[in-house]
């Protein structure tokens, strides 16, 4: 029973911000500032990643990126990355108590290029670092988000067959043509987890702890399964077999279908859940 403690759920994104939505900047700090002063242990956290078409945290395009959205643009102006008036009179929308995800979409894509022309962190060793640690995801994922802003965001599903089954030839070429795209978000993501790890250590020394919330199912539009088709169960043109939902039941009469490729399950049992173990210890 001394174990016991209590704490609040609050996604990132709802946190104060003139900039739209919530991001891990000051407000952040403030909000675990008040859970330790009303005694509190937890800040219960929804998935972090990134989101596309629907804007929900829990069809992410990645099972291990963090949001761009979140990152705080107050600390890059401190950083010198960006000025100030690269983004304060950007409209990004028109209610401050309502994320308008189109107008993020909008407005933060040239805020995301000046960022990457500005960055200038490539020799630095904590970048070299994330690198190292983060490229057995990152480097799909950041191929995996350049193709798609090449196609006009469409899903994977529809890409050309040689990249959608990704053949080493055509990869190779794409990535020599996107290689801009490429850099920018491997830079986000390592902004993004460099305020987000000193977010965590800060709630740490305040005796707070991050509750995560880690998804069974990933999204079919993913780097994920983009990357992975055999983990999934997949026809032979890499489109879903069978998708996950729930039966009827006192939310919806006629159940949900939520559309998540199944996991083919005998392929991870064969790679001793490999993908899983590294998923989990990411979170």
């Amino acid at each position: 029973m001394s174990n016991r403690g209590s704490g609040i759920l609050l996604h990132i994104s709802s946190l104060p911000s003139k900039y739209g939505i919530g991001t891990l900047g000051r407000k952040a700090y403030d909000f675990v500032d008040l859970l330790a002063d009303m005694g509190q242990k937890y800040w219960q956290v929804l998935p972090i990643g990134p989101t596309l078409y629907g804007d929900s945290p829990y069809q992410s395009p990645s099972a291990y990126a963090g949001n761009p959205y979140f990152i705080d643009l107050e600390f890059l102006e401190e950083e010198g990355i960006i000025s100030y008036n690269d983004y304060a009179h950007i409209p990004f929308g028109e209610d401050p108590a309502r994320v308008d995800y189109g107008a993020l979409y909008h407005y933060r894509a040239p805020i995301f290029e000046k960022i990457s022309d500005n960055f200038c962190g490539y020799e630095d060793e904590t970048y070299k670092k994330f690198y190292v640690d983060s490229s057995y995801w990152l480097d799909d994922y950041a191929l995996f988000m350049a193709l798609k802003e090449s196609a006009g965001g469409r899903e994977w599903g529809s890409f050309d067959t040689d990249i959608k089954k990704r053949n080493c030839d055509a990869l190779s070429r794409a990535s020599e043509r996107l290689k801009s795209s490429i850099s920018k978000h491997k830079i986000l993501q390592f902004l993004f987890f460099k305020q987000w790890n000193s977010l965590k250590h800060y709630a740490n020394s305040k005796g707070i702890k991050i509750i995560g919330d880690i998804p069974i199912y990933v999204a079919y539009d993913s780097s994920d399964v983009w990357s992975h088709p055999w983990l999934f169960e997949l026809d032979k043109e890499h489109f879903p077999v069978r998708v996950a939902g729930c039966p009827p039941d006192s939310f919806s009469s006629l159940g949900q279908r939520w559309g998540n490729p199944v996991y083919n399950w005998k392929e991870q049992h064969s790679e001793l859940f490999s993908w899983w173990r590294k998923r989990i210890l990411n979170s």
